[in-house]
């Protein structure tokens, strides 16, 4: 996979004008989100793993942004959502028994629990959940597609926008306080904002990013 954005670190900016205390403060929290988790047991959280990976598979030449750690960690540090829908249990509830419902629903289908079966019969799993054909008596009444939608899907992709790997990826410069961004036109970029790769302009690219 190529690059957009080669040789940027959206870490560089930690000690730049770019990023002030309050916002090193908030990366800094996020970077040190713990790895093992506190609300899920361990089979929960490898079977939230295993969904992260098939949700947003992330590529081999860098270190993983540790999705399953960051949707445990919103579980116990909040804040929630402000709201939640009649059929939908409380988010905590929600993941426990959607988790629980995904295991169950592998179980009944291979013979194993939903970590250890293949990649491919993953997807059929969730793909089946988004669809709102899975109907395990483990879901207890919880609709699969309102928790594939409504859980799933905006909580990994969620975290896994709120990481600096993902920033970094996207060209992105976090917060950008207090320096700003000023030129806000379509296809115009401040100085200190990555350069995205053209085809045979890479390393111009590389170079630019190696500065902002």
């Amino acid at each position: 996979m190529t690059d957009r954005f080669p040789g940027y670190d959206v870490l560089s900016k930690r000690h730049s004008p770019s990023w002030n205390e309050v916002t090193r403060q908030v990366v800094n929290r996020r970077l040190a989100v713990p790895r093992e988790p506190r609300y899920f047991t361990w089979d929960e959280f490898v079977t939230l793993d295993a969904i992260c990976d098939r949700i947003v598979p992330q590529p081999d030449h860098r270190p993983k942004v540790p999705l399953a750690a960051y949707v445990d960690a919103r579980l116990v540090e909040g804040p929630g959502d402000g709201y939640r829908f009649a059929n939908l249990p409380e988010a905590a509830d929600a993941w426990r028994q959607g988790l629980a419902a995904l295991d169950a629903e592998a179980q009944a289908a291979h013979g194993v629990p939903f970590h250890r079966i293949s990649p491919h019969a993953q997807d059929r799993l969730l793909t089946q959940a988004q669809n709102g054909e899975l109907n395990n008596p483990a879901w207890g009444g919880m609709p699969a597609r309102m928790f594939f939608e409504h859980r799933v899907l905006p909580d990994i992709v969620h975290s896994y926008y709120a990481h600096p790997t993902a920033w970094s990826e996207i060209g992105f410069g976090g917060p950008a306080s207090p320096r700003g961004y000023v030129r806000m036109q379509l296809d115009r970029r401040d100085p200190w904002e990555a350069a995205e790769a053209y085809p045979g302009h890479e390393d111009r690219a590389r170079r630019q990013n190696r500065h902002v």
